[in-house]
Order: structure tokens, then C-alpha cells, then sequence
């Protein structure tokens, strides 16, 4: 949902993550296939080999119709992979093997099946090669084989005495032609291009940034051997821009050009060798500056510091982390060591106070009750609110948080539960980055919306994700129909959430599969690899919802019968 409000700031301080010694070798996110040279045995019409590799899952590379097949990938120096993502067409492969290479002539073969089922796969593998094949054997159909996406993942980190590519920018100082410090960007300096932080952007000034050329170089504090740099664009981005390396800051090398910029995401393979690495920015792609999330740059060398370590994800099987089962007697408020009140009025035009769980308690049946209410008197329930100044308020409900009591990074987290109904109600099961309590403003905090359900809309409910540049209206999700009203049974919702992206169920139907890498490439930052809590209300109107009326029936009850973590 759109953030309601975060009234009560009294805020633990967690920590994003945990500082690490060093960094070890791992499995990267990011796709190094991304508009990478690449050849392919054939070609059927229009579907080239490119639009295997452009990140838009719209396009697709098409073979002719023959075995055997192949679409070879150039990484542009020799990479250490470690899986890929194969997003089939209808007409797939049954057989394939993924080979590596180091002159595009001998290949070895890292992975290999006869029973490939088409739609995604994500083979995981070791190997070393420059030069990545994927070589088809046996079609499915009488059609060619058929890819919308090759992503292709390596490995990063380790820092070991055998070159390992790892990142060298982390926390590095960047200088940068000019930057944002006001009201629509506020503390948007080039230091937040290298914080490892995708929720944080350099922009260019309003006042004199909002030309062209413009620069942002970072100093790796040594000679460095360049083999990968990452932009993650905010909106303002450069159609045309030059990376560039230096050894004193002052004569530039050109690595890589390119006039037909794209924006979102961008993985450069690359090689060169400097102490400074520059971005020269030479063409914007509208009216506004030029704005990134994170400036990245991989090799080996430099004068590296560890970014902090990303958790791990969860292993197989899941167990049981953490739970509440409501199984308290009838009147028990939520227990205070999992939950607290989060007391006062909501955004998005709520009309509810939440009152300090004077609206939530058990009902002795096993179940957490979130009862909205119409007050008689209106004022008499609710306490002069600390943010509005307001005594008065016509209606009452509940929400309540883990935030300062327990948070997780990554997961399975789900939760049993029966909706309240009739229009102008907006019960939800929810998700924030706890970081929005030590800074971080919203949508930047990242929120994932595990069920929402409007009173107007009584068969559906909503799954959702919201970031920096995909929020509200624009936020990134789906919704499932079940053809009866969600108010009349429990019904089980459920997040997914690993290192790679989020799958958003209910009533074990898949209803949403959200991928890092997709996400990145075509909306925007991903802010999901940091420690989140969760937060259960029962909102009433709101510019969503819409607000009650005649119709509408009070009190409305929420009722939860289990939260449950695994890791």
C-alpha cells in the first residue's frame, strides 16, 4: 500500500548489516550478459540475438528450426560464472548445455540436462571463460528454440592473491561536476553514488547542474585493473556518456562509449587500468540533470574496502523462526515482546485513529482481532493526536508492529487471516525496511505488501512492492480474483524473499514472481536486502479505498490466526 503513517518515531537502532572483515567470493545478482556482444547460430525474422540479452522481457531471440542451436555471449575478459537465468519462449529446449570459454573455439561444458520444461530456469554451475555458450540439442517443438532473456551471473567478492574481480568503489571519495542539495533531493552529493546504498542518488545542481557535459569519477586510492563498472540510473539519465580511467585524475582513457544510453541498469563489461575511474556525461535523456543510484566499479587492485555483507538466504528446508499464534485468552492484548501499538491518525486521507490496542485483542478462538469502529461520540476514544494536534476523530482501529521487537532479511513470512469487508475498509498484511525509523523517507525504505484488500472490492486482493522509482500507483505487483468474497474464510498469504527477488502467493496460488535482476533493469533501484519488520492493520477510507458510506456496516473485524517467519 501507499506508506501510512509512521506516527510513533521512537526508533531501536538496528543495524543495516553486519560489518564484515573481508568480503567472500559469491554469486552475483547482477546480469553480466546485459547488453553484451552476442552471436547465435541463427536467426528466425526479426527476433535477434540481442534481444536475448537487453534485459526487456518483451523481446526474444529466435533460432531456426533445427537442431542443433547455439547464442554465444562475449563478457569481455575472462569471468568466473556461477549460474544463469534462461526465461524460455513457448518453443524451448529439452536438451542444452551451458559452456564456457576462453577463445569463443574449445568449450567446456559447466552444465548439462535432457528434461529442460521450458519457462525459467536458474541452472547454478561453476566455470571460467570469457565467453559463455548456450548450445541447444533437442527441441520441444517443431519450432526453432526460443529465449526472451540469457542472464548470466558470476562471481564476486574474495580479494584473493589469484585476482578475484571484486568491488573497489565501496565508500570510495567521489567528486562529481556539480550536485543536488535541496528540497526535491536533499543530500544528493556524489558520496552516494559509492555507499552501497541503492536507496540513496547524486543529482546534478538544479542551478548550474542542468546542462551538458557534466562528470562524476571515483578514486579507488590506488592502480586498479577495471574489469566491470554498474550504473544504476535514476530517471535523469545520460543517453550518451564515456567511462574513463586516469592514474592522476587529470588525462582521461576512454574504456567504453556509447550514445544510445538506456538508463535503469547498466553492467559495462570493461577493461582498463587507473586509479580514478569517471563517468563522463555528455547527453541527457530529457530536460532534467543527470541523476545514479550507485557508481560501482569491479576489478582487482586498487585500495578496497569490504562493503558490508549481504545475508544469506534462506536454506532448505525452512524452519520456524519466529511466530505469534493468538492462542491467549479471550481480551489479551498483543504480547509486548513481539508487538507494539503504532498509535495515531493515517495518511493517504485514512479516516481511523489507531489507538493504543484499545482495538486489538484475542477472541479466544486462537485469533488476533483488529476491530474497526465507528466512535458514538466521536473524540471520547481518541487522545489528542502528537502529529495532527487533533482531539477528534469519528473513527477508531489498530495497527501493530514487530518494528523495534524483531526484523528479518529474507524469508518465508505468512500469515492466516480473514479480512474485514464492506466499503471503505483496507485491512493489510505488510512489510517496511526498518530503516525508515533512522532516516531513510519512504518509498526509499522499500515496503512489501503481503495482502491488501479494499471493501469495494470484495473478491481480490493485492501483492505488491514499492521502491524508490515504482511506488503507489506505480508499484510493482498483482492482484488475484478468487471469485468470492475474501471476508467469508481465512485465506493464506504469502512472501518469498531471497536474495534474487520476491514470490508473492495465496492460498499456495502463485500470484506475483518479482525478479532483482528484471527489476533493476526496467524500473528501478532494489531495495530489499536489508532487514524489514512487519506491520498488520485495519484501515478505514483512504485515497485508495475510497471512504465509507451508507452502506458500510461498523464495528469491522480483522482476525488473525498466525504470523509465521521461516528461515
Amino acid at each position: 500500500m501507499k506508506l501510512k503513517s509512521l506516527i510513533a518515531v521512537a526508533a531501536l537502532a538496528l543495524p543495516l548489516f553486519l560489518p564484515v572483515a573481508a568480503q567472500a567470493a559469491e554469486c552475483g545478482t547482477a546480469n553480466a550478459a546485459l547488453n553484451a556482444p552476442v552471436t547465435a547460430s541463427s536467426v528466425e525474422g526479426p527476433f535477434t540475438a540481442a534481444s536475448a540479452v537487453d534485459g526487456n522481457p518483451g523481446t526474444r531471440w529466435s533460432s531456426g528450426f533445427s537442431d542443433p542451436q547455439w547464442l554465444r555471449v562475449d563478457l569481455g575478459t575472462s569471468r568466473q560464472v556461477c549460474g544463469a537465468t534462461l526465461n524460455w519462449e513457448a518453443a524451448y529446449a529439452t536438451a542444452y548445455q551451458i559452456q564456457v570459454s576462453a577463445d569463443g573455439n574449445a568449450w567446456t561444458t559447466v552444465f548439462s540436462t535432457t528434461t529442460g520444461a521450458g519457462g525459467v530456469q536458474n541452472p547454478s554451475f561453476t566455470g571460467t571463460g570469457r565467453y559463455i555458450r548456450l548450445n541447444t540439442t533437442a527441441r520441444a517443438t517443431q519450432y526453432g528454440v526460443s529465449l526472451w532473456e540469457f542472464a548470466v551471473r558470476i562471481e564476486t567478492g574474495g580479494g584473493d592473491p589469484g585476482g578475484s574481480e571484486r568491488l573497489l568503489s565501496y565508500n570510495k571519495p567521489a567528486t562529481a561536476s556539480s550536485f543536488q542539495d535541496d528540497g526535491a533531493c536533499p543530500g544528493c552529493t556524489p558520496a552516494k553514488v559509492t555507499d552501497y546504498n541503492p536507496a540513496t542518488r547524486w543529482a546534478t545542481s538544479t542551478t548550474t547542474g542542468w546542462v551538458d557535459p557534466g562528470w562524476i569519477q571515483v578514486d579507488l586510492g590506488a592502480t586498479a585493473r577495471i574489469t566491470r563498472v554498474v550504473l544504476q540510473w535514476d530517471p535523469a539519465y545520460a543517453t550518451g556518456f564515456q567511462v574513463q580511467t586516469s592514474e592522476n585524475g587529470s588525462g582521461w582513457t576512454t574504456i567504453h562509449t556509447t550514445t544510445t544510453g538506456t538508463g535503469f541498469k547498466q553492467t559495462l563489461n570493461v577493461t582498463g587500468t587507473g586509479r580514478y575511474v569517471r563517468v563522463n556525461l555528455t547527453k541527457r535523456s530529457g530536460p532534467y540533470g543527470y541523476s545514479l543510484w550507485e557508481f560501482q566499479v569491479y576489478g582487482t587492485g586498487g585500495s578496497p574496502t569490504s562493503p558490508p555483507a549481504q545475508a544469506p538466504d534462506p536454506g532448505n528446508p525452512l524452519r520456524l523462526v519466529w511466530s505469534d499464534e493468538f492462542n491467549a485468552p479471550a481480551g489479551t492484548r498483543p504480547d509486548a515482546s513481539k508487538w507494539r501499538p503504532e498509535v495515531g491518525t493515517g495518511q493517504n486521507a485514512e479516516l481511523q485513529y489507531y489507538t493504543d490496542n484499545r482495538n486489538a485483542s484475542t477472541d479466544g478462538n486462537g485469533n488476533m482481532v483488529l476491530e474497526a469502529r465507528r466512535e458514538v461520540t466521536p473524540g471520547s476514544a481518541c487522545p489528542v493526536d502528537p502529529v495532527s494536534g487533533s482531539g477528534t476523530c469519528q473513527y477508531t482501529s489498530a495497527r501493530i508492529i514487530t518494528e523495534g521487537k524483531a526484523s528479518w532479511t529474507y524469508g518465508r513470512f505468512e500469515a492466516s487471516i480473514k479480512v474485514s469487508g464492506s466499503k471503505g475498509l483496507w485491512p493489510a498484511f505488510w512489510m517496511l525496511g526498518t530503516d525508515i525509523f533512522r532516516g531513510t523517507p519512504w518509498p526509499a525504505s522499500g515496503e512489501i505488501d503481503i495482502m491488501e484488500h479494499l471493501g469495494r472490492e470484495p473478491n481480490t486482493a493485492y501483492q505488491t512492492i514499492h521502491g524508490p522509482a515504482y511506488f503507489g500507483g506505480g508499484g510493482i505487483g498483482a492482484m488475484r480474483d478468487i471469485g468470492q468474497d475474501y471476508a467469508n474464510a481465512f485465506h493464506l498469504f504469502r512472501a518469498d524473499w531471497n536474495s534474487r527477488g520476491i514470490t508473492f502467493s495465496i492460498d499456495g496460488v502463485t500470484v506475483l514472481t518479482i525478479d532483482k535482476a528484471t527489476v533493476e533493469a526496467t524500473r528501478g533501484p532494489w531495495v530489499f536486502d536489508k532487514p524489514f519488520f512487519i506491520l498488520l492493520n485495519n484501515a478505514v477510507g483512504g485515497d485508495w479505498p475510497g471512504p465509507p458510506d451508507a452502506t458500510t456496516v461498523f464495528p469491522q473485524r480483522m482476525l488473525v490466526d498466525y504470523v509465521r517467519v521461516y528461515q
